[in-house]
């Protein structure tokens, strides 16, 4: 939970980017207070760090353009796309120029017979998946917001459906990307695997905009499942439905949802988006397949959660009722900040091993309730990743310094038990102390690595790395 610290700026080297820029893309270059502090912030607790100006990009030669300006000048460059990053991303700590993406939202082409896409950094995952569906396609990763498809690859994101279809750096093929001295490069070709080289793909899925600027990616697809099941399932304890979820996965079920939701997070879901689900820890699930495979695959379920005291347990194929829980699902972020009004949410990001994950969430409410904070979890159960959100009065000194103890604990536990801090969300800012802590020694060979291919410091600074 670090705070956002401001850097050195290179006040000669942005007034010299600025002018030029302004220059070269007049109408699309602006410096008015109101945007610049909309490009500098997202929906966090992170203070507001603006850029000195906002570039609004429509092509990979504009970027490269930007960059090449920035790196004569020595001056910060660091990618925008919708703003629905966790961890700070976006935030401009030494100034600079945020170039938006958000008008690079073309799907370039579809390769339905290989069931793979182009598209640019700005389009979203619900525009992506609107362009297939008449395809009998869809991109399965999905996380909370519907975020671009270029922030997902940069923050190495996933979503809900990560148990079956797996997270981002599973489902990129290749991308394309400006480098820190504005020169562009492809990483990969269609192929679905390759010996060639470095994985420079694989390099840059996760980097968060420290090593280049994304401006093209190459993604698989899945074909839209014959049939598709939701179901819920209350538990008397977060624990048991835990333990529901690994033997779901050692018994080798192809769920491809399974989502844990706290009593707290049940409540926050049923006031904010009229439900009238048991206010109980409930497991959310959905079932691809054919219509005699999912059928299959709903009942096996429902006798391994009998066996942990799973109760109330409700499945639907019709798909208005399947939207409203997912949708629902999805708006859990927003049901839980309504559950404090002016609150601000930390959301905590951890993954264990499967087999840890009953006494790791059982352990974090405990922790929470020891400390006084109020920190609803939920979960993507089927790959060990969960979230307790705290929701601070951030005015408030002695509760902040809680919620940094409880950061800190819960992102030690997790490491401890041979887990990360971070399981989607990416380090950004806020979690840029742990990372030591985690890789120890390989953090050097990070800093080698952003040294070689950002040698001036400019492409998202501030980010990832501690301070050195």
């Amino acid at each position: 939970m670090a705070q956002a610290t401001d850097l050195p700026r290179n006040e000669a080297g942005i007034a010299a980017v600025l002018g030029i820029l302004k220059q070269q893309f007049g109408e699309r270059f602006h410096t008015g207070q109101t945007l610049r502090e909309q490009h500098g912030h997202t929906t966090t607790w992170i203070k507001n760090q603006a850029p000195d100006a906002v570039v609004f990009a429509k092509s990979t030669q504009d970027v490269s353009d930007i960059v090449r300006v920035c790196a004569t000048h020595k001056v910060p460059v660091i990618a925008f796309g919708t703003g629905t990053s966790l961890e700070g991303h976006v935030n401009a700590p030494a100034g600079g120029v945020s170039v938006d993406l958000s008008q690079m939202d073309n799907v370039l082409e579809v390769n339905a017979g290989d069931l793979d896409c182009r598209v640019q950094p700005g389009v979203t995952r619900e525009a992506l998946n609107t362009h297939l569906r008449d395809q009998g396609l869809f991109f399965p990763i999905d996380p909370g917001a519907n975020a671009s498809l270029g922030g997902m690859t940069a923050t190495r994101a996933s979503g809900t459906n990560a148990v079956r279809y797996g997270t981002m750096k599973d489902n990129v093929l290749a991308v394309e990307a400006v480098m820190a001295d504005g020169t562009v490069i492809r990483t990969g070709a269609r192929a679905r695997k390759s010996s060639a080289g470095y994985d420079l793909t694989r390099l840059l899925i996760g980097s968060e905009g420290t090593l280049a600027v994304i401006t093209e990616i190459t993604l698989k697809l899945q074909g839209i499942p014959e049939a598709i099941s939701s179901a819920r399932c209350s538990f008397p304890s977060v624990e048991a439905a835990c333990e529901t979820v690994q033997s779901v996965i050692q018994y080798g079920l192809p769920v491809a949802r399974i989502e844990l939701l706290d009593a707290m997070v049940v409540k926050a879901v049923n006031g904010y988006s009229k439900l009238s689900l048991p206010e109980t820890p409930m497991l959310l699930l959905e079932f691809h397949g054919s219509d005699a495979g999912v059928v299959e695959q709903t009942e096996t379920f429902a006798a391994l959660a009998e066996e942990k005291g799973g109760t109330d347990y409700q499945a639907t194929t019709t798909m208005d009722e399947r939207n409203r829980l997912w949708q629902a699902r999805h708006d859990a972020y927003w049901a839980m900040l309504a559950l404090r009004p002016g609150c601000k949410a930390v959301a905590t990001d951890v993954c264990v091993p499967i087999s840890r994950l009953a006494e790791a969430v059982g352990a974090a409410n405990a922790k929470a309730t020891e400390l006084g904070l109020i920190a609803p979890i939920v979960g993507h159960a089927g790959d060990g990743n969960f979230h307790a959100s705290l929701l601070l009065d951030m005015e408030d000194a002695d509760e902040v310094a809680r919620a940094e103890q409880y950061v800190s604990w819960l992102n030690d536990l997790a490491i401890s038990m041979e887990g990360t801090c971070t399981g989607e969300h990416g380090i950004g800012q806020g979690k840029r102390p742990y990372l030591v802590k985690e890789l120890g020694g390989a953090v050097d060979v990070m800093r080698m690595i952003k040294h070689a291919l950002d040698p001036n410091n400019i492409m998202n600074p501030g980010k990832i790395l501690p301070a050195e």
